[in-house]
């Protein structure tokens, strides 16, 4: 059924484009029609396009062609039935068998992101234009996303259970793992072009997946194991990725997809203060090509160029009354979130690093009526997800529980909602999760 509702988006989607670049010849100037289609079934995100009835672009009246006239009844009855006998002749073989590659890329690419999660249950030949370079770009060139998804797993309950959050639809979709995650405790615990990276607690390894595609790749072997805790980053270069882990003592290596191996770059220079204290409650975040970590003792952030190789360690101080903060990013801007406490009263704020004084500045707050939930209760934060425009945050006090998004560009708060939507049952509490650009094009 999803298989059918696809296609018939896709027949939507051809229509509307020749409708605008060129006329269909006369053998196809016929309109679409389905039959014996339950509907019922297809989810809110699917295109449906209901018999007897024009796809919405066919509204528009063009310019030579005079105004429409009101027909009987009757009349209108007999011509549903005759489109109805003629649809079997708009998807005869010898019409659609030519149909020019490109054009069926870029006319998928345009779909619902969350259309194209399910793309690829139609057909082995469907699936692998999600793979294809070509359709990658066109994907790029067609789809505009306004904010991230968000991926988010915890361990509550026995294996792991791992959920993604499309803002956009305020929807929530449960991807299916791969086997060998679900038989290790894993965490998120960063992302970059669609690709999501796991850290293995056990052996600490790791493992790089696409929850759209499910493509899926374990990493090889680090030559150097690390008991301690580590900080890990991702970006995007030309034709791969790039994986930093860094440690407290300063120990670190890169992965690069394009040689799949580990290197160690060389030590970090002496100007930097040694041991690190990062912060492993905030993910390292990307600007440009840097990657930039949260550290204190000093306070202050600690940045590594992934073409260049260069450290650089800058000395920013803290808020007041500042507890559970993480660093986050959008547009190329450096934000920082976290929980203002003082007295009783507890409130979320959020601050941008000016570029010229390297100081935080105070740009927003959470609505009162909202911090007033949280009076007098001891609040935990965790960001969930601090890449792009959008922010997720999850708070949690003895009674209360909530996941928050923040808006940076609008400055707009949400509550979200759950239910009891794996895995959060009715706690709506969640310490692991990473936002990620929704990509089906990405390959691990």
């Amino acid at each position: 059924m999803e298989g059918l509702a696809m296609l018939r988006q896709f027949i939507a989607q051809f229509q509307d484009f020749w409708e605008l670049y060129g006329t269909l010849p006369y053998h196809q100037q016929q309109s679409w029609c389905l039959l014996g289609l339950d509907n019922t079934s297809i989810e809110d995100d699917l295109s449906i396009v209901e018999t007897g009835r024009k796809h919405t672009a066919f509204k528009m009246i063009e310019a030579n062609r005079s105004p429409p006239i009101k027909r009987p009844r009757r009349e209108t009855n007999h011509k549903t039935k005759s489109c109805i006998i003629c649809s079997t002749k708009a998807m005869e073989p010898h019409i659609w068998k030519d149909l020019p590659e490109d054009l069926f890329e870029a006319v998928i690419a345009k779909l619902p992101i969350a259309t194209i999660f399910r793309f690829r249950l139609v057909c082995q030949k469907w699936n692998s234009v999600l793979i294809s370079r070509s359709f990658s770009q066109h994907f790029v060139e067609a789809q505009q996303v306004l904010y991230p998804w968000f991926y988010i797993i915890d361990h509550e309950n026995e294996g792991n259970n791992g959920v993604m959050y499309n803002p956009s639809l305020k929807k929530w979709h449960h991807p299916h793992m791969p086997p060998l995650l679900q038989k290790m405790i894993v965490l998120p615990v960063t992302s970059a072009g669609g690709l999501i990276c796991f850290l293995d607690m056990g052996n600490r390894n790791f493992s790089v997946f696409n929850p759209l595609t499910n493509s899926f790749k374990s990493l090889p072997a680090r030559p150097v194991y690390v008991w301690s805790r580590v900080a890990v980053g991702m970006v995007t270069v030309n034709d791969g990725y790039k994986i930093l882990w860094l440690g407290c003592n300063g120990d670190h290596e890169i992965y690069d997809s394009t040689e799949n191996r580990w290197t160690r770059p060389g030590n970090i220079p002496p100007t930097v203060k040694l041991p690190l204290s990062l912060n492993f409650r905030s993910q390292p975040v990307p600007i440009e090509s840097k990657l930039c970590f949260m550290r204190s003792d000093p306070d202050g952030i600690l940045t590594y160029d992934m073409v260049s190789g260069a450290w650089k360690q800058f000395v920013i101080p803290l808020p007041r009354h500042l507890s559970d903060y993480a660093l986050a990013e959008s547009g190329g801007r450096l934000m920082l979130v976290g929980l203002l406490t003082k007295n009783a009263a507890t409130c979320v704020g959020v601050w941008e690093l000016q570029r010229m004084s390297l100081l935080w500045k105070e740009v927003d707050r959470m609505p009162n009526i909202w911090c007033l939930e949280f009076y007098g209760k001891h609040v935990r934060m965790s960001c969930l997800g601090n890449q792009g425009r959008l922010i997720l945050l999850s708070l949690r006090s003895s009674q209360t529980n909530r996941l928050v998004t923040y808006d940076v560009s609008k400055k707009e708060w949400r509550k979200v909602a759950t239910g009891r939507v794996a895995p959060f049952g009715a706690r709506q509490w969640v310490v692991w999760g990473t936002a990620f650009n929704p990509c089906p094009a990405a390959v691990a």
